[in-house]
């Protein structure tokens, strides 16, 4: 069985690989307090609610954007394993180029995105990650990272609107029927979902533009990529909330 982690600003997503297959997925909050052990005993429990057990786990490959956490989970890998886990970076074989002025820079969670979307979908692709940031990447038809935009996270721009102005309540994050809302939720709930979507619509149509590409397919995936594509935008070709996995299940076959 190989183990594939990626850690984000507020889930850390898990795969079980059992003959080159994602057999199983589980999300855990990212908890920095968290000690070694303390993952170790809910990796633990995780595997063995599906009959897995530590000693049965051949590799582990690593994503994350909490440089902060990377030491504990390599530990609890090492120490309950025995393995020391591939660690995504540009110094990997990533199986493609990436064109940034510091390839450096590239987030690992970008890397993962663009990989699994490449590996899984072919290209020219952009991919749309709804995360703590709302992150777009563009690949050629070679699956080579060309570039691409961040802008704020959806959850992060509503708790921003609420923090910044007194009166406004903090708001579940639903779409209204309306554009036109008719109470300060509504409002509120309008600007946020129906920005956001009109953010995404617009930075693709450039993005596609700009390229120059032909038959570009759109892949979202994060949390929140649902809620933006709900409302029937036509830019989105697939969502695949998988998606990272996918990168990382690639990224290890060509670095086991």
């Amino acid at each position: 069985m190989v183990l594939l982690l990626d850690i984000g600003n507020t889930n850390i997503k898990i795969g079980a690989v059992v003959d080159g297959k994602i057999v199983r997925t589980w999300r855990v909050a990212t908890d920095h307090k968290k000690t070694a052990d303390e993952y170790g005993m809910v990796f633990m429990d995780l595997l063995s609610s599906q009959g897995f057990s530590f000693d049965q786990v051949e590799g582990i490959i690593i994503s994350s954007v909490a440089p902060a956490l990377n030491y504990t989970i390599e530990h609890m890998c090492s120490y309950y394993t025995h393995i020391k886990p591939i660690m995504v970076s540009n110094k990997i074989n990533l199986g493609m180029n990436i064109n940034y002025i510091n390839p450096a820079e590239l987030g690992a969670d970008r890397i993962i995105n663009a990989v699994g979307a490449h590996y899984s979908y072919g290209g020219p692709a952009i991919t749309v990650d709804f995360g703590s940031a709302t992150t777009f990447g563009i690949i050629d038809g070679e699956g080579n990272f060309l570039g691409g935009a961040i802008a704020p996270g959806i959850k992060s721009s509503a708790e921003s609107l609420t923090n910044t102005a007194a009166k406004l309540p903090r708001i579940e994050l639903i779409r209204p029927k309306t554009i036109i809302g008719k109470s300060t939720v509504e409002n509120m709930q309008a600007g946020v979902i129906y920005g956001f979507t009109g953010l995404v619509e617009g930075i693709i149509a450039k993005m596609k533009a700009e390229s120059g590409f032909s038959n570009v397919k759109v892949i979202a995936t994060g949390g929140m990529s649902e809620l933006v594509t709900s409302g029937g935008t036509k830019v989105i070709d697939v969502i695949d909330r998988a998606l990272s996995l996918k990168g990382l299940l690639r990224l290890y076959q060509l670095n086991k």
